[in-house]
């Protein structure tokens, strides 16, 4: 009998349920935040592509002796990583997801509307200064040059590029960085907004714009090649991004290749989305998680994403009054890269002003211009750090 509770005794000692008494309470906390997030994905719909991968991968690697996701630190201080999400976390940490992600993007992208308004190409770059004005923010609040920068491309509203940026320069901070960063992507439409009604008066919010022009197929076909070709010239860094990005707007507007469109912008996008969300939410262990350094770079999220969206409604200020009133400064709110969520805000308060009043499809410009200007913002703090 004795032999019985023995063995009673130490399966328990074994279990996820013991460890929780014997100083794994920051897993229990990580683990009701799990919770909390797939709550929010699934009953409020709050970016459920993103967030159930994430909060599933983050439960599982909380749960104690799992072993899912096992970080072991060598001696010449090399780290190499064990269990499932462990070896599915080298497409993590040689970039390689964050690129497949874009290379999706750019078969489901339209660069049509940037290509007509070229000009719209400014508010997708002066969008960009949130990430600067964050990167000296962090500094202030004592991180290094490599984790400020990491921090400040939370205000590209980019999660691959953010995810892409902090496993070359900061990665242990990946966990809390890139949840930030999705987060206040799901936050678009609940943060911008305000911003933009306190940045733009009400008679500006009104402008009508013309129609854009129609873009041929040559163009559309020749704007990847130039573009990936001019900016790796420039910024070599950022030539992963950029080139699946490209690679991918190319496949789709070629119209020779509809089954690499279709893998590129469904299968591929989706499977990845899939397991890079669970490589993500599994570096949110607990005891790197719940940390001061974790509420900095919450609050820094929120002033990058919102300097992000003031610096392109300015812009588009300035715009508006150079071109005499054909810009309505709203769509500069859209130079964040969170496609298309910020050109649907920007359409939906324009018609609260004026429901005969069209902007997606103007939004859309600086939208995508978003998408190569936080990867070549990238680019410039790879380059430098």
């Amino acid at each position: 009998m004795g032999k019985i509770w023995e063995i009673i005794g130490d399966f328990a000692q074994h279990s996820g349920i013991y460890a929780f008494f014997t100083g794994h309470w920051q897993n229990a906390i990580m683990i009701a935040v799990a919770i909390v997030l797939l709550c929010l994905a699934i009953f409020k719909k709050v970016e459920p592509y993103l967030l159930i991968p994430i909060s599933f991968g983050m439960l599982l690697a909380n749960l104690p002796f799992g072993d899912v996701f096992v970080k072991t630190t060598l001696e010449d201080g090399t780290e190499e990583y064990e269990g499932l999400l462990g070896i599915l976390y080298f497409g993590v940490k040689h970039e390689i997801y964050p690129c497949l992600i874009f290379l999706g993007i750019g078969a489901t992208t339209d660069f049509g509307p940037l290509i007509a308004n070229p000009k719209s190409m400014l508010l997708g770059a002066a969008a960009q200064i949130g990430i600067f004005i964050t990167f000296l923010g962090a500094l202030l609040l004592g991180f290094n040059y490599f984790e400020a920068s990491s921090i400040g491309i939370i205000g590209g509203a980019d999660g691959p590029t953010a995810i892409l940026v902090t496993t070359k320069l900061a990665s242990h901070l990946l966990g809390p960085i890139s949840i930030a960063a999705y987060s206040y992507m799901a936050l678009v439409p609940v943060i911008q907004p305000p911003l933009i009604k306190l940045c733009v008066p009400k008679k500006l919010r009104a402008i009508k714009m013309n129609q854009l022009r129609q873009v041929s197929k040559t163009e559309k076909i020749l704007f990847p090649i130039i573009v990936t070709t001019v900016v790796v010239l420039l910024i070599p860094s950022c030539a992963p991004l950029i080139g699946m990005l490209m690679l991918g707007n190319l496949i789709k507007e070629s119209g020779v290749v509809p089954n690499l469109v279709h893998a590129a912008g469904t299968t591929i996008l989706y499977m990845i989305t899939i397991i890079l969300g669970l490589c993500v939410g599994a570096t949110a262990n607990g005891t790197v998680f719940l940390s001061l350094d974790t509420l900095k770079i919450i609050v820094l999220g929120v002033v990058a994403f919102s300097c992000a969206t003031i610096s392109g409604l300015l812009f588009g200020r300035i715009m508006c009054k150079a071109t005499r009133g054909q810009i309505n400064p709203m769509i500069g709110a859209a130079g964040v890269s969170a496609v298309p969520m910020a050109a649907r805000v920007v359409q939906q308060v324009g018609q609260k002003e004026d429901p005969s009043n069209f902007l997606l499809m103007h939004a859309m410009g600086p939208n995508v211009a978003g998408v190569i200007g936080s990867a070549i913002a990238a680019g410039i703090l790879l380059t430098l750090f």
